[in-house]
């Protein structure tokens, strides 16, 4: 028994059909017992127009309601007296529908596979375009919709219907074309999967292949302990024909001959039944196996099966799954929706990269809802590594400077010596830098891809870019000496090609582009050697760095808070215990600028300042807490007499409130009083 397609004509497999929760119809009708008795059967049934291949009528050994029937025989409705015996068997759900089952397996697998045990003879009603066939007597040549319809209302006319009821059905439908599937006894090749699937299930149960996510295993091994044969043939116009010849004018159930060519094939017809034979080949195709998203079943599992078969060995040692790729509302992409997203479009509006790194960010077995609001977040990501790279470059050496490009390239930052002597927001993005490079190399080699383009990107924009550039700025345009600033170019160099090459996988055309713009590149990124990992990092830098950034963090808010304009520059009396303050005053010109701070009215102090009542008071952390003057930062006069109107205003409707409580208090106290 196959799933056939009547609009296409041709099987197709298990997998290709979907299941789908749909409001139908339970019919309900009489089954006369045979006899001369007035006694009747009432059965249960989605679909009346297979009746006409009821070949028994089946009920639970342990249903007494019919257990006297057993062994009788049941008429089946509109079949001018067609007599089907009435058996049991425990297969049958006492408690769906009336407790009684119609056998037809010609149209039915569960039924199919019942009669098959049972030894009951199997009866076809269909033909292939979903009309009925002869056997349906009057009802010949009508599609099977039509003949459920016109059935049912002969049944209602002759009395045989009982009744019918609004149904919740499991329809099968066809993944391709979406009509309903019908179940049908069909001659069509099939392979056995038993023996396949057995060394599959062993390959991945020794080790020798790695299913990735882990929870993937479990589905991988359900599938193919519970594996059906496979059927292989199509009756599609197009594909690879089936190899098998058969013998003109036999059986072609016991004469065929399997080769890898018509040569090949009437050499052996000739050889067996004498050079006068004529031979044709099988009109079906092979299937293509039709593959979409669910590729565990689709592919993965019939290439270890096969690559098992063939070369004695697994065609792959790991299988990566990632999710679904839906539309924005969580939709599955089909032609019916419309909602199908073209790549080649997406590609030309927001960038091949930006649509690579937005697909790999997709949790590895977890379906992702593309939306343009994540294309376009991640197109603005990629705008920003190239900003940042033409910063880079316009803020490095001439390549005629040779001395300068002699001691940026001296330095190594891959040695712990290098390390120790920056400053500290260099000390700090470099070790920031090396942390993810030992992160990110474990993550890929775990394949947490999605976890790796989140760091990434979090160190790229929320580090490198919002701090450490900004904070470079200071050295390269305010130093006041050379070799401050050639510290800050070699970070930036050497910080921006790591974040090129740990992107490269997720964005490959924009990185090499970027990578091959840099001076002294002598080999394409593509083949350049990975970063190194373990490399050194100073944690005690970072934390000093993040109470820098705290700080900075508390001035701008602040600043926001009382609207001060962004380019006014105001003055800070900083607060820090003597550790604290050893590190933070040395990077007076990051924070002044970072912070819009007027360098020359930045004190550093170990207790508050003496106008504190008269300040911002702001806390970055423990040994850590800045006063800003009031004066800098607002109009005093123009605030107090804005937070007397707001004073003003909140007492009137104080006074409001509490008069309106009053009036409803005594309201109560009337209204108790009359109750009294």
């Amino acid at each position: 028994m196959v799933n056939w397609s009547p609009s296409l004509q041709t099987a197709v497999s298990d997998l290709e059909v979907e299941y789908s929760e749909e409001s139908g119809t339970l019919y309900y009708m009489k089954y006369r017992v045979a006899g001369g008795s007035s006694d009747y059967l009432t059965i249960a049934t989605t679909r009346p127009e297979t009746l006409f291949g009821d070949v028994a009528i089946a009920v639970h050994p342990m249903d007494e309601r019919y257990s006297k029937y057993v062994g009788m025989m049941a008429i089946v409705p509109m079949t001018y007296g067609r007599h089907v015996p009435i058996i049991s068997d425990r297969h049958v759900d006492k408690d769906f529908g009336t407790g009684v089952l119609k056998i037809s397996p010609g149209h039915d697998h569960n039924d199919y596979l019942l009669a098959r045990k049972l030894g009951l003879p199997i009866l076809n009603v269909m033909n292939k375009d979903g009309t009925l066939n002869e056997v349906a007597g009057l009802y010949c040549g009508l599609d099977r919709f039509e003949a459920r319809k016109k059935l049912w209302s002969d049944l209602e006319e002759t009395g045989l219907a009982v009744k019918k009821e609004p149904h919740t059905l499991r329809v099968p439908r066809s993944q391709r074309g979406g009509e309903i599937i019908e179940p049908l006894v069909s001659k069509q090749w099939f392979v056995s999967m038993e023996p396949l699937a057995e060394k599959a299930l062993h390959a991945v149960e020794k080790g020798e292949i790695t299913i990735i996510p882990e929870r993937f295993e479990k589905i991988y091994n359900h599938w193919l302990s519970n594996i059906k044969d496979w059927c292989i043939s199509r009756q599609l116009w197009w594909g690879h024909r089936i190899p098998v010849w058969y013998i003109a004018g036999k059986d072609c159930e016991e004469e065929y001959i399997v080769a890898r060519n018509a040569d090949e094939a009437l050499e052996k017809a000739q050889q067996k039944y004498g050079k006068d034979v004529e031979i044709y080949q099988d009109p079906d195709v092979l299937d293509t196996w039709f593959s979409r998203h669910d590729i565990l079943f689709f592919w993965v599992a019939r290439m270890v099966m096969l690559g098992i078969e063939f070369t004695g060995t697994v065609p792959f040692s790991y299988v990566y799954l990632h999710g679904l790729i839906r539309d924005s509302q969580g939709r599955k992409m089909s032609k019916t929706l419309g909602n199908v997203i073209d790549p080649i479009d997406t590609i030309k509006e927001f960038g091949s990269d930006a649509l690579r790194f937005t697909l790999a960010l997709g949790t590895a077995g977890q379906d992702l809802n593309l939306s343009t609001e994540r294309l376009s977040s991640n197109k603005a990501f990629t705008n920003k590594l190239w900003n940042a790279g033409k910063f880079v470059l316009q803020n490095l050496p001439t390549c005629n400077d040779s001395s300068s490009w002699e001691t940026i390239l001296a330095y190594k930052f891959d040695r712990e010596e290098s390390l120790i002597g920056l400053p500290l927001p260099e000390c700090w993005v470099v070790s920031k830098l090396h942390l993810l490079i030992d992160t990110a190399t474990g993550s890929y080699d775990k394949f947490f891809f999605g976890d790796i383009g989140r760091e990434i990107y979090d160190f790229f924009w929320g580090d490198f870019a919002d701090w450490y550039i900004e904070s470079s700025k200071a050295r390269i345009y305010h130093s006041g000496g050379d070799s401050v600033a050639l510290v800050a170019q070699a970070v930036l160099l050497y910080v921006y090609e790591n974040i090129l090459k740990l992107l490269h996988p997720f964005m490959p055309f924009v990185t090499e582009e970027l990578w091959q713009a840099l001076p002294n590149r002598k080999e394409a990124l593509m083949v350049s050697p990975w970063p190194q990992t373990s490399l050194p990092r100073h944690t005690n830098s970072i934390k000093k760095f993040e109470n820098l950034q705290a700080l900075t963090r508390a001035i701008r808010n602040a600043r926001a808070e009382y609207s001060v304009e962004p380019v006014k520059r105001i003055s800070a009396s900083i607060v820090a215990s003597e550790e604290v303050m050893q590190y933070v005053s040395k990077e007076i010109e990051v924070l002044a600028l970072l912070s819009r701070l007027d360098t020359q009215n930045v004190y550093f102090r170990s207790f508050p300042p003496g106008d504190a009542k008269l300040s911002v008071h702001l806390v970055a952390g423990e040994g850590l807490e800045a006063y800003l003057p009031l004066a800098d930062m607002i109009d005093i006069s123009a605030e107090v007499e804005r937070l007397s109107k707001r004073l003003s205003k909140m007492q009137t409707e104080y006074d409001g409130l509490k008069a309106r409580l009053s009036s409803q208090t005594e309201y109560d106290l009337k209204a108790s009083l009359n109750a009294i």
